[in-house]
């Protein structure tokens, strides 16, 4: 088996995969959450501004949505194939809801009558809002495994993803995303929509509060069991519980970049517990663990490509890295009515 710093190239190109997808769901994800919050804004300023602190970056932000799923099909195309036929159904609500507010962002000012506005708002919100509902069903459903059959097919119906618990994960990550679309809306904002944001942010607060613990307390009791990190586990938990608290501390503070952090380095944190749940397994089989799960040496590529393919990653991803520093300094700063644009 073919190693690169005594690590294989499956696990490297899992790593760079999950770097990729992580890095989506902390950029997209506060635009997503900032989008949510269009649904609360009552004044045509307040969702015109909204809307233009979102507007330069939020394509660049799902360029590594694109990536990535360029990766995981190049890299681990039994996994690909597996995961989307099974989640046909999900995965088609969200490109459609995906389709939805990007055009509602680029059609939204094209013309100025009210009842055009307010429709593509409204489309603009629910769009924002539904998104992160569907991303936290299928991560909860990955990671709690489904019926794969011997052949790595999948067996049940997409109506066995609507379980509790991956709706469940579903509302806290929509909670998840608007406290960090807000932390990112309050960076970039002042005056009156800043206090709104600011109000709305601390209501919110409790609500988000209680479905993280009680997702967390879920996950310990449905997740651990067979666990073979378990104190990694618990010792990853613990850690997320902190950066919670210190989000909750930033809040009351009105550190709204420690918030912003916080909330980052959360969803960070999430992604690392999800990788280390079941490594080196990808998605598990509730049917047969052992035999019928698909893991990164029996969904991957050959080792040629992958070794191929992980130099060229090496020359891209750094480039669209320094494209998105770019774009982010060229906006940076607060954003008002009298800014150009949008």
């Amino acid at each position: 088996m073919a190693t690169f710093l005594n690590i294989d190239y499956q696990t490297w190109w899992l790593l760079a995969t999950a770097i990729i997808l992580v890095t989506y769901g902390i950029l997209d994800g506060f635009d997503l959450g900032a989008g949510a919050w269009h649904l609360f804004l009552k004044k045509e300023d307040h969702r015109q501004l909204a809307m233009k602190v979102i507007a330069p970056i939020w394509d660049g932000n799902e360029v590594f949505l694109l990536i990535g799923g360029g990766a995981l099909f190049a890299g681990f195309p039994e996994v690909y194939a597996t995961l989307f036929s099974a989640m046909y159904v999900p995965f088609m609500l969200f490109l459609l809801f995906l389709i939805t507010r990007g055009i509602s962002i680029e059609f939204r000012n094209k013309e100025q009558f009210a009842w055009w506005k307010k429709s593509w708002d409204i489309g603009y919100g629910i769009a924002s809002a539904v998104l992160p509902v569907l991303l936290g069903v299928v991560i909860a459903n990955v990671l709690q495994g489904m019926p794969l059959d011997s052949h790595f097919e999948f067996t049940g119906s997409w109506l066995s993803f609507l379980n509790p618990y991956a709706l469940f994960i579903g509302i806290m990550a929509l909670s998840f995303t608007m406290v960090h679309g807000a932390a990112y809306l309050l960076i970039k904002t002042e005056g009156e929509l800043h206090d709104r944001i600011h109000f709305l942010l601390k209501k919110i607060l409790p609500i988000f509060t209680m479905l993280f613990t009680i997702s967390v307390i879920w996950s310990i009791m449905k997740l651990s069991h067979g666990f073979p990190r378990r104190t990694a586990l618990y010792v990853m938990l613990i850690v997320i519980i902190a950066v919670i608290g210190g989000i909750i501390w930033s809040i009351r503070k009105q550190k709204f970049h420690l918030t912003f952090i916080g909330s980052s380095f959360a969803m960070l944190l999430a992604g690392v517990l999800a990788l280390v749940k079941h490594f080196p397994m990808m998605l598990p089989s509730t049917i047969d663990p052992i035999n019928n799960s698909l893991t990164i040496y029996n969904g991957c590529g050959s080792e040629k490509s992958l070794e191929t393919m992980l130099i060229i990653a090496a020359i891209g991803v750094p480039l669209v890295i320094v494209y998105v520093v770019f774009v982010y300094r060229i906006f940076w700063g607060k954003v008002n009515k009298e800014d150009s644009g949008y």
